[in-house]
């Protein structure tokens, strides 16, 4: 097959490794990580994205996402299938099942993420360095703009009020994707943690269903969107749906 690809910058090294491997022809575009704070805009270009292929030979379009924020609910197949992993998010196809993120919600929800590819290629000094709930920005950062804008009184009530996220949180993960040389990103997730008083630990991560996306192999952990339907939220263990456009 002839496959084009769509995925995030938080996943290069993963996707290209995939895409090498891959038995089929694959073409990678990847978007800014950044996008994921705009996930109208992250729709946006990818619908544009997708709406380029028609006409140019590919076989499927594979999306490199999860469900994230539901930037990808709503996204059209128009002549080729569009498939895509049941994820919330990309930590899913860091670990590479949704069980296995399952259990580690379960044993600690209070959990930030850290993944090299994401660390290295954030953009501006204005993002975080974990994959949180979503991608937000650095609080530090934030901190000294509000006690120029407002003087400090203000800022310190207004971090008060925003920065209660940080009680429940209690763990940092370094998720070791064996790809590239990530020892000074682990080295900095270890200080950021150490930083905010959570404790810190290192887990393998897993590339299977990156390699299952980019691979055509497409079971049970993907949904196929056929020309003419679209994404939506599905609510249970399945993450995402198609619905045929004429019937909505």
């Amino acid at each position: 097959m002839k496959l084009k690809c769509l995925g995030c910058h938080a996943l290069t090294r993963l996707v290209y490794l995939s895409a090498a491997y891959s038995h089929h022809l694959v073409d990678v575009t990847l978007m800014p990580i950044g996008l994921h704070n705009q996930p109208l805009n992250l729709r946006v270009q990818l619908q544009a994205l997708i709406d380029d292929t028609v006409g140019q030979g590919y076989d499927a379009i594979v999306l490199a996402y999860g469900l994230c924020g539901q930037a990808t609910a709503g996204l059209i197949a128009r002549d080729i299938p569009v498939v895509l992993p049941r994820a919330h998010d990309c930590i899913t196809l860091f670990l590479g099942s949704r069980t296995r993120y399952q259990e580690e919600f379960a044993r600690e929800p209070g959990t930030y993420w850290y993944v090299q590819d994401y660390i290295e290629r954030r953009e501006g000094k204005g993002t975080s360095l974990s994959i949180g709930a979503g991608l937000d920005t650095n609080i530090d950062e934030v901190y000294d703009e509000y006690v120029q804008k407002y003087g400090k009184d203000n800022a310190d009530y207004l971090m008060e009020v925003m920065g209660a996220w940080q009680h429940h949180y209690k763990r940092a993960v370094y998720i070791d994707m064996g790809v590239g040389d990530g020892h000074q990103v682990e080295e900095e997730t270890r200080n950021e943690a150490a930083r905010r008083g959570w404790t810190y630990e290192q887990m393998a991560g897993n590339l299977v269903l990156i390699r299952q996306l980019l691979g055509g192999e497409w079971g049970t952990d993907f949904l196929v969107v056929q020309p003419g339907e679209r994404i939506a939220m599905a609510y249970g263990e399945d993450v995402v749906r198609s619905t045929p456009i004429l019937l909505e």
